[in-house]
């Protein structure tokens, strides 16, 4: 259905529309709101969000039809103006063109010419917000992708591999928001989603300038993938940043944030997985290694970066850590030797 406003002060032009249009309104293709001037149109836009174009006279008491114009172009931008006016000279035409019309019929109507020049003013607008979806959607998506995969769905080669999988070494973060579930117990529903979105937002951004990808939100935790040259350099800098940034947010009056951190480094598996069947298919990383990061992040404790020892002779030449000693981790025969990454 196109939503349409007229805006006009003759009387007998609401009659006129409807009888000529009556096929299309009553099949439910057009509907139509009338206003008698220009101010009583501004009015009414602000009250029907869901239309798609106006039809507005120029000569009207109160508001004419080219101050409609500016006001419109300021107010509602993706909103598009054909006018339909007597005063069809030169002047007029390029004064309505220039403040932002899209269109100009003349009257008397010709409303074959009016209901081509309707679908095509719907057509455009129906564009426009297509487009600022799209770019929305793909800004949305840069946030969490990096930048070689955004190329590679856009290239034909993405539907033929969108089930591809490969070996990587990468390293993983998993950064906790602790004490947070405990939270959630007590506080209301907009406080939970407005607090956690907060600690996201900062997680995220450090992450992002860290070279890292967000793989996946797990409740209150960030799992985040890092797979430039220097991966776990870049890793342990982003969630040092976090965990400074974190404790430094404001304490709501119910609860204080802190973050409880594990690193891991190795092979793993990137890969797209998921459900064909729910048709939702995500890509991350499975592996040893993840399950590892994971795993350090369950022991350590608020305020604590941990890493194991395998790793720790590829970056005490850059980093302060304390040696904790041996730790039993969840399903390992072995006990882990613990480092904990202080700040620099």
């Amino acid at each position: 259905m196109i939503k349409i406003l007229v805006a006009d002060d003759e009387a007998d032009l609401e009659f006129l529309i409807r009888q000529k249009f009556r096929q299309r309104i009553r099949n439910n293709e057009f509907d139509f709101v009338f206003a008698q001037n220009g101010k009583e149109a501004f009015e009414k836009i602000k009250e029907h969000h869901d239309l798609d174009l106006v039809l507005s006279d120029i000569n009207m008491p109160e508001m004419d039809g080219l101050s409609l114009l500016l006001a419109l172009s300021e107010a509602f931008p993706m909103l598009k103006t054909v006018i339909v006016s007597a005063y069809g000279d030169l002047d007029n035409i390029r004064t309505a063109m220039n403040r932002g019309a899209f269109d100009f019929i003349t009257k008397p109507i010709n409303f074959e010419d009016l209901d081509l020049t309707i679908h095509k003013t719907f057509q455009h607008v129906h564009q426009i917000r297509e487009t600022v979806k799209a770019i929305r959607e793909n800004n949305i998506l840069k946030m969490y992708v990096d930048e070689h995969v955004l190329q590679f769905m856009a290239s034909r080669e993405f539907e033929q591999d969108v089930t591809a999988s490969e070996y990587i070494h990468a390293s993983v973060a998993f950064i906790d928001i602790c004490s947070f579930t405990t939270f959630t117990e007590s506080a209301t529903p907009d406080k939970v989603v407005r607090l956690l979105n907060t600690y996201f937002d900062v997680m995220v951004k450090e992450i992002i300038d860290q070279n890292g990808q967000v793989d996946k939100f797990i409740g209150d935790c960030v799992m985040a993938v890092f797979k430039s040259e220097n991966h776990l350099q870049e890793a342990i800098l982003a969630c040092q940043s976090i965990r400074k940034k974190i404790i430094a947010l404001p304490a709501d009056l119910d609860f204080t944030p802190n973050v409880s951190i594990g690193i891991n480094c190795g092979e793993m598996i990137s890969g797209n997985l998921g459900s064909a069947t729910l048709r939702r298919l995500d890509f991350t990383v499975i592996g040893d290694s993840v399950n590892i990061a994971q795993r350090l992040q369950a022991v350590a404790q608020p305020g604590q970066i941990l890493i194991n020892e395998s790793y720790y002779d590829q970056i005490n030449k850059h980093f302060h850590c304390n040696k904790l000693g041996s730790v039993m981790l969840k399903n390992k025969s072995i006990p882990q030797v613990l480092y904990e990454v202080l700040d620099t």
